[in-house]
Parts: structure tokens; C-alpha cells; sequence
């Protein structure tokens, strides 16, 4: 038997003896001729049944649960339910048929003499998984605020999202009152709460619109948390969606998942982990981008502010984790090396695109390896031009530099001068190139650079690295970036908050 401590918002129960019962279960059929007894012999007994409210007709304090309000907010999970009621309080309950528990809860001997000992209830209707979400909603804490939005019944209500512009061309799952109100169990903040400011428009954007879109992209309630810290990453001067979305050039949000709620939630950091195939990894990034577009306003096409000249699929919703478990000695994963605790959960936005393939299967030594990598990232966006990028490095070229005991430190110290710019092939017009760094006038030279001197090109904080991928294959990836800097975005770590 199990006792509840208070009956705080939930519906007043008559004192005494209280039964809830269904017709079609047959063990709440069985006890019946008890539900009777009890009534002759014994204190009386309320009945409240769910399914039909003449059922059972030889009790006459019946009520009928209808909208089964009593059965969910007293948790009924299993019918018969026999509990006793003081003082408006619940003080002890017994599940299905038991003869010794009913006769100490009822105080009346020799009960059911004809049934078994000992018999298994039925499931109760208000655990009923079709009926669950319309319960939670009605009953539960939950008050939605956004705008109602009816569907005609000879409407299609996937082709009514597409026909209302909140689609990213892909079909999006509708997001009806049951389904959000199950999202927002994702996580313990408020649904009022305002998450960030979104750009364009410069929408406020609270909880429940995330969860919205979060049920549109097809996330489950515990992705939203992930999808809450990107959206109040994005939306900082930091990052700058805003000019994210207004720029020419293919880039978009790229997530990076790091701590102990990359396993929670399923993600994958194995094969194809920037791919098809997980449900975590494809739709965390795209909650992302319709809340950029539904609440932001942040559309491409004719009128919209989007206008990249090309777009890449991060502009759909790129996100994936970080392998861990299996860096090696000295490789801290991107959150530690961004200042975090390693077991904190994170997400990383880089405003990027790709990936473009960096292929080398012959070096086993590190000095030939990273030499491979500087190569690829001398290419990123022009060969003459500073740039950005992130790696994604597999296990299999990671092996080769701390096999030979590099660190992600003595890395970076090995690929600094291997990505140093001759200013004088870099200049606009050598080459036969008339693309190129500026070598005198007003417009300035990035990263602070003069004429005579060696260019950086990449900023200080890059190449952000990430191991990711099956084992086997000597590829990485180079995950090309927008403009750097104040001009541009600059990578942002969040922590995740439940």
C-alpha cells in the first residue's frame, strides 16, 4: 500500500472509502460483489468509474470519472484502485485484488470469499498512451500562450505548413497542443520564459515557441534543452545571426554537442556522424533554424533576409557530437579546451559549411600529417585570402599524432607556421589573380597584418578541432567558415541547462 502526503490542486475526494473501477476490466467485474459488501457490511464506499457511468449498477454512490479528472490527478495507474480518504487527504491506496490488503484498508473481514486470493487489475484509462498528452494538457501546469491556428477538415495539415510558410521545404510534424505541451517535460524552465531576442525581426522568443518549433523539427522533449542553449547562443552579438543571415556566403549554424547528454539523448559520434540516420543529430540543428525562420523572420527567397547566393545543408540544421570517450591523453574535448568542466554539458556554434574532405592515408608520421591538414586549410574559401575552419578530425589521423605523443598543444605549435600567408603571393594581381589581400589604401588588412610581413590565415581561435567518425579511414573533415571576427561570428560555448 502506498500512501500520498497531500491532495494540493487536485479535486477533493469524499471522505472514506473510495473505489475507481472501469467495465472493461474484468478483475474490476470480479469485485464487484465486494464493492457491494463493503456498502452493506462496511463503511460505505464511493465508486467512481471511468467507462461507463452505470457501471456498477448494484452500487448506488457512483460517480462517473468521465474526463477522468480524478484518475489522473490521483495517478491512477491501475484499476480496481481502492483508497482511503481522511481529512481530505489520501493515507493509503491498494492496486488490482488482494483479499488481506482490502480487508485492512475496508476493516471488514471475510471479503470475496468466492475470488482468489490475489488478482491483477487493468490498466486505468488515464495511463492510456492515446490519452496521456490531452490530460497532461488539460489537468497539468502547462498554460500555452501562442496563437491557435485552425485547419480546415479538407485541409491537409502537412501541406496547411508548407501552404503557411513555416516549413524549411522539408515536411515538419504539426505541432498540436499535446505534442508541445509533451516537448516542454524537456525541461524544468518556465514556459513563459523568454529565451533570446531573435533576430531579424528581434521577436522575443520564449520557451514554448522554442518547443514549438522543436516538435515541428521532429525532436524529442529531451533534445529541447540542447535546442534552448543554441537558440540563446545564436542570438548573441557573439555569434551574430543576423549577419549570418544576411551575408552572401554559404555558412549557418553548425552545433556541437559536448558532456554526458550526448549519450543521454542518443546522439551518434560514430559513423556518419555528420550524416543521415540519427534522430538527435538531425533534428537539434534544424529546431535551430525554424526558430530563426518562424520567430525570427530569418527567410530566404524573394523578400527575405536570407540571401546566400548558394546556401550549403547547414542552412537546413547541422548538428552533431563530439567522441569523447576515445580522445587520447592531452586532446581535451572542444569544451574543456573553451574553458568548460569536462563533464558539463555544452553546446559550440560555428558559423560554417562543408565539410570538404581532407584525404591522406600513407602518413603515419605527424610531421607528414599535419602538413596534409595545413594544405586543406590554406585552401579554405581562397588561397589568398584569411579565412576560417574547423577540423573534424577521425580517429585514424588523431591516432598518428598521439601515437607519436602529440598533444592538441603541440598541434596547434606544429600547424601555426604551416599556415602562415607570403604577403607577396597573397597580394591582389600576383598570380595572375586579381583576387587578393589589399597591399595599400583605406581597406583594411584582416587579422592586423602589414605588407612585409606574414599573414595568419586562420584567426587565433581556429581551427577549432573535433574528433567524430568510425574508426577506420584516413579522412578528416575541414568544415569552412564565414567571416571571422567582429566583422563576422566568432565560435560561442554555451552551457546546457535542464
Amino acid at each position: 500500500m502506498a500512501a500520498s502526503s497531500s491532495n494540493v490542486g487536485r479535486p477533493l475526494l469524499p471522505e472514506g472509502l473510495v473505489a475507481i473501477v472501469k467495465r472493461d476490466c474484468p478483475t474490476c467485474v470480479d469485485v464487484v460483489p465486494v464493492l457491494e459488501e463493503i456498502s452493506l457490511r462496511g463503511p460505505g464506499i464511493t465508486v467512481y468509474t471511468q467507462d461507463d457511468p452505470a457501471f456498477p449498477d448494484s452500487v448506488g454512490s457512483r460517480v462517473y470519472d468521465e474526463d477522468l479528472e480524478i484518475s489522473w490527478h490521483y495517478e491512477v495507474e491501475t484499476v480496481p484502485t481502492l483508497m482511503f480518504i481522511q481529512d481530505g487527504k489520501e493515507m493509503a491506496r491498494t492496486v488490482g485484488w488482494s483479499r488481506s490488503d482490502w480487508e485492512a484498508l475496508t476493516g471488514v473481514s471475510d471479503l470475496g470469499l468466492e475470488l482468489s486470493e490475489m488478482r491483477p487489475g487493468c490498466g486505468s484509462l488515464s495511463v492510456d498512451p492515446n490519452l496521456t498528452d490531452a490530460l497532461a494538457l488539460k489537468f497539468g501546469a502547462t498554460t500555452l500562450k501562442s496563437r491557435r491556428v485552425e485547419i480546415a477538415t479538407l485541409e491537409d495539415e502537412f501541406d496547411a505548413l508548407f501552404d503557411r510558410g513555416w516549413s524549411d521545404g522539408l515536411p515538419v510534424v504539426p505541432p498540436t497542443e499535446e505534442r508541445v505541451a509533451r516537448m516542454l517535460e524537456g525541461t524544468t524552465r518556465r514556459s513563459d520564459e523568454v529565451v533570446a531576442v531573435v533576430p531579424p525581426v528581434l521577436n522575443e522568443c520564449t520557451v514554448e515557441k522554442v518547443a514549438v518549433n522543436a516538435v515541428m523539427a521532429g525532436c524529442k522533449p529531451e533534445y529541447l534543452p540542447v535546442v534552448l542553449a543554441a537558440v540563446e547562443a545564436a542570438c548573441t552579438d557573439q555569434f551574430n545571426i543576423h549577419g549570418l543571415l544576411c551575408t552572401l556566403w554559404f555558412s549557418g549554424p553548425i552545433v556541437i554537442v559536448n558532456g554526458p547528454i550526448r549519450s543521454r539523448i542518443g546522439m551518434n559520434v560514430d559513423k556518419n556522424a555528420l550524416g543521415q540516420g540519427n534522430r538527435a543529430n538531425s533534428t537539434i540543428g534544424r529546431a535551430l533554424q525554424l526558430v530563426i525562420r518562424n520567430v525570427g523572420g530569418g527567410k530566404p527567397g524573394i523578400g527575405g533576409i536570407d540571401r546566400s547566393a548558394l546556401g550549403a545543408p547547414s542552412k537546413v540544421g547541422w548538428c552533431f557530437a563530439e567522441d569523447e570517450e576515445n580522445l587520447p591523453d592531452g586532446w581535451p574535448p572542444l569544451s574543456v579546451s573553451r574553458g568548460f568542466a569536462k563533464d558539463e554539458d555544452t553546446v559550440t556554434l560555428f558559423a560554417g559549411h562543408g565539410p570538404v574532405g581532407c584525404i591522406d592515408q600513407i602518413s603515419r608520421s605527424p610531421e607528414s600529417l599535419v602538413r596534409t591538414l595545413a594544405q586543406q586549410l590554406q585552401c579554405v574559401g581562397n588561397r589568398k585570402l584569411p579565412g576560417e575552419a574547423m577540423i573534424v578530425m577521425t580517429p585514424e589521423h588523431m591516432n598518428v599524432f598521439s601515437a607519436a605523443g602529440w598533444s592538441k598543444e603541440k598541434f596547434y605549435e606544429e600547424l601555426e607556421p604551416l599556415l602562415e600567408m607570403d604577403p607577396e603571393l597573397s597580394a591582389r594581381g600576383a598570380m595572375g589573380i586579381e583576387e587578393g589581400i589589399p597591399i595599400s589604401g583605406d581597406e583594411e588588412t584582416v587579422f592586423g597584418s602589414s605588407s612585409g610581413r606574414t599573414i595568419r590565415k586562420l584567426p587565433e581561435w581556429s581551427p577549432m578541432i573535433v574528433r567524430a567518425g568510425g574508426g577506420a579511414g584516413g579522412f578528416s573533415a575541414i568544415l569552412e567558415g564565414w567571416v571571422p571576427g567582429s566583422k563576422g561570428s566568432t565560435p560561442i560555448t554555451r552551457r546546457i541547462e535542464p
